[in-house]
């Protein structure tokens, strides 16, 4: 065990051991996330857009689920962490539900609260929290890596696992998560030293895989177009539902994880080791991930993201940059000033005394970023 690890350490030794590479990561990530959905109306009329977006869902929340396994603990909870599961994923997923419904009220009449169905974004948070509650004991058995790819590939035989909850998109990437975990667990990172100092033979190969992948959507877009193959990247329907309910469907689904998991290993050789000017932008992600659907979605509703006449690789490129400055844009220290209060909920009256612990709020968010 290290400093870091140690409980009696506390946020101090977390400090001292912080590597810069985590939250270029989070950053390069969350995004990615923010492209995706920008692009996402593109899609349905232009060929780059949706080569664009097949490339980035390839990976883009497998390598998130990476990172958050990556800092999770399979110990058994303490009242603190219990806690944090409250605060930091249950109650802000329920403040941003009722505000989605009062948007979704007022722009398009409906009036349905419905919390156990996520809104756009918010079926992470709840992953977040069902891999919090399995880790622990994943951890007791053998093999547990094995057995989340079984729960993973299996699920999408089951027509009656759906959205509720967002379980079925979780159970689809928790071997993700358990990769990430399993990986700080064997030390890959510290015996490979590809996080300090990567070759740059590792990280020509690392292009490669991207550049071929790319490749191989242009060169294919047509029918992976008519197969909706950026469906199957969501992890969240049934393979009936999909269209293939054939027994082979889940071979199709594990090689898709294997892939992920290639693809999310030459993105974090090429992500940066040391501080640039994006690394304090990856303390924030929660605020970039919970807000930015509600500067987007007044552009999806609008039509501005739809129609043939945006379909031209310059409106896509816009597109992308305006991406970019909107996750650029929600790390700054005003949003987190006027957020907080949604985003990391105090929410000290909500709890019993036995749940009492210091009243110093938390400094980590769910994905592992240590906040600022």
């Amino acid at each position: 065990m290290t400093a870091a690890d140690s409980p009696a350490t506390g946020s101090v030794a977390v400090q001292k051991n912080r590597v810069p590479f985590w939250d270029n990561a989070r950053f390069v990530c969350v995004a990615l996330v923010v492209i995706g959905h920008g692009i996402q109306r593109l899609t349905a009329n232009s060929d780059n857009a949706l080569a664009l977006y097949l490339l980035i869902y390839a990976f883009h929340m497998p390598a998130f689920a990476i990172i958050s396994g990556y800092f999770s603990k399979s110990a058994p909870p303490t009242v603190r962490q219990m806690r944090k599961v409250v605060t930091d994923i249950l109650l802000p997923y329920f403040i941003m539900e009722t505000i989605w419904t009062l948007v979704q009220w007022l722009v398009e009449g409906k009036n349905t609260f419905n919390p156990t169905t996520p809104s756009w974004t918010l079926w992470f948070l709840l992953a977040l929290g069902i891999f919090r509650l399995v880790l622990p004991y994943l951890a007791l058995v053998k093999w547990p890596l094995v057995w989340a790819v079984f729960f993973s590939v299996g699920v999408g035989y089951l027509n009656n696992v759906d959205s509720t909850f967002s379980l079925s998109r979780a159970i689809g990437i928790l071997p993700f998560f358990v990769l990430g975990w399993k990986a700080k667990e064997w030390g890959i990172v510290d015996k490979w030293r590809v996080v300090e100092r990567p070759a740059w033979l590792i990280r020509g190969a690392a292009v490669a895989i991207f550049a071929t992948w790319l490749v191989v959507i242009m060169v294919n877009i047509t029918a992976f177009r008519k197969f909706d193959l950026r469906f199957w990247f969501f992890y969240e329907d049934s393979y009936r539902v999909l269209g293939e309910g054939e027994w082979w469907a889940g071979l199709l689904r594990l090689a898709l994880i294997a892939f992920a998991v290639l693809l999310s290993a030459a993105f974090f050789v090429l992500i940066p080791r040391s501080d640039t000017w994006i690394t304090d932008m990856g303390k924030s992600t929660m605020y970039v991930y919970l807000l930015h659907s509600f500067i987007l979605y007044p552009l999806r509703e609008t039509g501005v993201l739809k129609g043939d006449e945006h379909a031209h690789a310059v409106f896509l490129l816009g597109m992308v940059l305006a991406c970019i400055a909107i996750s650029v844009l929600l790390t700054a220290p005003v949003f987190k000033k006027v957020f907080r209060p949604i985003v990391v909920p105090r929410a000290k009256w909500l709890f019993s005394e036995r749940a009492a612990v210091s009243d110093k709020p938390s400094r980590t968010d769910p994905t592992g970023s240590r906040r600022t």
